[in-house]
């Protein structure tokens, strides 16, 4: 194998060539295509705390078909969401008058059923969406963030 002598012009030109390419992909925008783009089929929870005794929080997962479920405080609902770069509009479907039958007694008290109104009707008059991190920020008459579930 032979090695070639690089000239000192060759060599200022690789350095240049170097720290050029460092800080291309250390620059704050090197990753940002993908910083942007909606977390799709991922299960997004509510940046809140549990209304105790529960531990539930609620929780939105939105396909790139455009369907989504929506986990309430109590109750949960099928919906759809349209969205693009900056906006989003979530049509919620019909929510169930009766919690489900598998939460356990006292679950659902009045105060967690009017929750599930209150925030069904927050998701509904949401117009904006960006990212914040790993998470999503989602805008309307109030703001709502939504970290990713990590289990």
């Amino acid at each position: 194998m032979k090695f070639t002598r690089l000239t000192k012009g060759s060599r200022r030109v690789a350095c240049l060539a170097a720290v050029l390419s460092a800080c291309l992909l250390s620059s704050p925008d090197a990753g940002r295509a993908a910083d942007v783009r909606f977390p799709f089929d991922r299960e997004l929870l509510l940046d809140a705390a549990p209304m105790r005794p529960n531990k539930r929080i609620p929780s939105l997962t939105i396909a790139a078909n455009g369907s989504a479920v929506i986990d309430l405080w109590c109750r949960s609902v099928a919906g759809r969401a349209e969205l693009d770069e900056t906006t989003i509009a979530i049509v919620p479907g019909e929510l169930p008058q009766t919690p489900p039958q598998m939460m356990s007694v006292g679950q659902c008290t009045p105060a967690r059923m009017q929750a599930d109104e209150d925030m069904l009707a927050a998701l509904t008059a949401v117009t904006a969406w960006r990212r914040e991190g790993s998470g999503i920020v989602l805008a309307g008459a109030k703001l709502m963030r939504f970290r990713p579930a990590t289990n």
